[in-house]
């Protein structure tokens, strides 16, 4: 038998896609394009589109108008916060350079309709799910653990060696779609995730956490201070660090980074509002640098040091006792939890100012509490 073309190789499963999806009755050129009516192959791949989520409108729109109307403003396919924190450090997407570099580097991340109900994320390799049968839910692990894998599955699943992974998976088997609904999915994106209320919020589930309820440390200082992740997130996550893009020599596309470490650091809250008052969060470092860009000319993001490099995160490792929460003092006087001016690179110290703590505000040490145990694991 000759070698297989590469058309050839599509793994289309005839049973499950061909004799029993709806979505084979309207046939191929409804969604892809291309040319009907003859037995030519160049002819009837002319017009053809491979990746037809990449118009939702055209592909989906035609029986799923309100899904497709919202993917054109959705956050995963227009990557709306990638923009605004660029636009924030002074990225001027008017500027030809600006968004050529955009364009090669940022975009190849962002999530269409068959990202998520056909094939894996075109980002990460595409390929077929199940014989192009369309899923109403996609595997999790496949789509969201996809893309949100080293940062939020992997954390999840306790994938990252010593670090437990989260009770929700652990105990309840607690998939995405259990706590995030279609509307994260589906809906408008915004500049940031963290925008507004928090949803969803521990205490969606957790109602009955209240001063009072029978926890020394749920009394209101706490409550109102600390984020539940300070105190529940079971330990270190994975931070990254020195994104650099250019082409290459064959002019090939490419970013590299410098090597991804695990962390655990508490920090002032830099997104401090009437829906988030808490002083204390979690921080997670972004590769973020002010040459991320500098293959493509100088000084493309000048207000760089508008924005942090450690940003606020809600780490996915949730569990009830944790190295930190263990005595008092597992977290009072521990220096080492808490993000201090020697831990930020100097150049990025400007940037990072909102969120760095003084040593002078790091909680104190409570002499009449018993002292922490020593840490085996976590931070």
């Amino acid at each position: 038998m000759p070698p297989l073309e590469a058309w050839e190789k599509v793994l289309v499963d005839r049973a499950k896609f061909l004799e029993q999806d709806v979505h084979a009755q309207i046939g191929c050129i409804e969604c892809h394009g291309g040319t009907p009516e003859t037995d030519d192959k160049s002819r009837a791949h002319e017009g053809m589109v491979a990746k037809a989520g990449a118009n939702p409108q055209q592909a989906c729109g035609g029986c799923h108008k309100d899904y497709a109307l919202a993917a054109q403003a959705n956050v995963h396919r227009l990557l709306n916060g990638y923009q605004d924190v660029l636009k924030q450090r002074g990225a001027d997407f008017t500027d030809p350079t600006l968004t050529q570099a955009y364009g090669n580097h940022c975009t190849s991340c962002h999530a269409d309709c068959g990202d998520c109900h056909i094939s894996r994320p075109a980002g990460l390799g595409g390929g077929l799910l199940t014989g192009h049968k369309v899923k109403r839910m996609g595997s999790v692990w496949l789509t969201c653990g996809g893309c949100h894998s080293a940062r939020i599955a992997d954390d999840y699943r306790g994938n990252h060696e010593g670090i437990p992974g989260d009770v929700h998976w652990e105990k309840k088997g607690m998939i995405c779609t259990t706590c995030h609904d279609t509307q994260d999915y589906h809906a408008p994106g915004h500049g940031n995730r963290y925008t507004g209320e928090p949803s969803p919020a521990c205490v969606d589930c957790h109602e009955d956490v209240r001063p009072g309820d029978g926890i020394e440390q749920h009394d209101e200082e706490h409550l109102d201070k600390l984020a539940c992740q300070v105190c529940h997130s079971v330990g270190a996550y994975k931070s990254c660090f020195g994104c650099h893009t250019g082409i290459d020599d064959k002019g090939l596309k490419y970013f590299t980074t410098e090597p991804s470490q695990m962390t655990f650091k508490i920090g002032l809250n830099p997104l401090q509002s009437e829906e988030r008052p808490w002083q204390w969060v979690l921080l997670r470092h972004a590769p973020a640098t002010s040459d991320l860009f500098g293959f493509y000319g100088e000084d493309l993001l000048p207000n760089f040091d508008a924005v942090p490099t450690w940003k606020y995160t809600t780490p996915h490792n949730i569990r009830a006792q944790t190295p930190q929460n263990v005595t008092c003092n597992a977290c009072h006087g521990q220096e080492d939890l808490f993000l201090l001016e020697t831990d930020v690179d100097p150049i990025l110290r400007a940037a990072n100012r909102s969120v760095i703590v003084p040593r002078d505000r790091v909680p104190q040490y409570l002499p009449d509490y018993p002292a922490p145990a020593e840490r085996e694991e976590g931070p």
